[in-house]
């Protein structure tokens, strides 16, 4: 696709000691683009364990062991400056440990996964598959499963690491000619800060609830139970430094807001809730009774759709269609542009939909407006679907 020549006189430095760290930042502090990766653990602790920190800045390539170096302020620093752009790929999970491990929001950011979905690249491209298209090199995958915590690091480690920054700078320039070439840049800005909002990366335990496995087959009062009864797994969790389902699992939560117990020899009756100590059965119970006396109209709303009528599926099967051929016309992913609920929701009302908004309503919002006005049709020319 294209090819980028990464610059290999990059020095690759291990930096181990607090002057190594302080010489190194004081260097990138004239970067106006840093690349940045994560290594951590998570496996067996609520927060995630920062192991190594990969950044390329300018002529060097550091290794950045938060393990062995105590103040991590010099690049913390960089981190939070507003004049240099940092470049991460799948950024989502590196800007939490970021924030977890060093106590920072890392801002701005360059996203080059989500950049790539407007690129004519697949919404989620690995990040080997973005330096093989760019670049022309083959990544290997050998350290993917590495313990990053056990020390010593070896050399063919520390590649590993230094490779999954090496190329970033190079695709950033490159994809930053092609947005501006495409007029797509005012597209991806708004999206790339979005992902710098605090509320995207450190969530509030009492929202946790959403992200509960089968809480669509939970009633408003019940999710208002698990609201509770998840808020509290998330403090235990936290205090703990162990993982949620550790505490409880999700199975086991859904169980205790549809039967909600309020004594503790009722939630005993519920399997798996016998390795929960008396104390914290009790604080559990607490949480039940708490959320079962939320009033009414307190209670969470209810977020699952009624399933659309024959019709309506079938008018929804023709947006789709048009939003295919609108992504294979742009280049922009078709999962980014809109899912089949969006297309729902710009159905049953347009002015609220993110389809009649910024980019997405000048690139595909007018055109299924219009299709839904009978103003534009389908129809297949040489075994391809095209607008009438």
């Amino acid at each position: 696709m294209y090819r980028i020549t990464a610059r290999e006189n990059r020095a690759s430095l291990y930096l181990s000691t607090q002057a190594e760290l302080a010489s190194f930042c004081e260097r990138a502090a004239s970067s106006r683009v840093l690349a940045v990766d994560t290594e951590f653990l998570r496996e067996k602790t609520f927060y995630p364990k920062l192991c190594l920190v990969q950044v390329a800045a300018g002529d060097d390539i550091a290794a950045i062991d938060p393990l062995l170096i105590e103040d991590l302020s010099p690049l913390a620093r960089l981190f939070e400056d507003p004049s240099i752009t940092k470049v991460l790929h799948a950024c989502s999970q590196d800007l939490e440990v970021i924030l977890d491990g060093m106590g920072v929001v890392c801002a701005p950011v360059f996203d080059t996964q989500l950049a790539a979905a407007f690129l004519g690249m697949r919404q989620q491209v690995s990040y080997g598959s973005l330096v093989e298209a760019y670049c022309g090199v083959h990544l290997p995958k050998a350290e993917s499963l590495t313990d990053w915590s056990r020390r010593p690091l070896d050399a063919e480690q520390l590649r590993y690491a230094e490779d999954d920054v090496r190329y970033l700078p190079g695709i950033y320039e490159r994809m930053i000619s092609q947005l501006v070439e495409g007029d797509r840049l005012t597209w991806v800005a708004p999206e790339m800060s979005q992902l710098c909002d605090v509320s995207r990366v450190r969530r509030d335990p009492r929202e946790s609830y959403q992200r509960l496995r089968r809480a669509s087959s939970l009633t408003r009062r019940q999710l208002a139970v698990a609201r509770e009864v998840c808020a509290w797994r998330e403090g235990v969790a936290a205090a703990h430094d162990i993982p949620r389902k550790w505490v409880v699992s999700d199975e086991v939560v859904v169980e205790v807001c549809k039967r909600a117990p309020t004594t503790v020899e009722r939630l005993r009756r519920i399997r798996g809730t016998d390795q929960i100590s008396e104390s914290d059965a009790r604080a559990l119970v607490e949480a039940v009774v708490k959320g079962t006396a939320c009033p009414a109209e307190q209670c969470p709303k209810v977020t699952r759709h009624p399933r659309p009528s024959a019709e309506t599926e079938g008018v929804i099967d023709l947006m789709y269609a048009v939003l295919r051929l609108v992504s294979e016309k742009s280049g922009v992913a078709t999962q980014l542009i809109a899912t089949r609920d969006d297309l729902l929701e710009f159905l049953q009302n347009r002015r609220d939909s993110r389809l009649s908004r910024d980019w997405r309503w000048e690139l595909a919002g007018k055109t299924l407006d219009q299709l839904l006005s009978g103003e534009v049709g389908l129809t297949v020319k040489n075994g391809s679907i095209e607008l009438l």
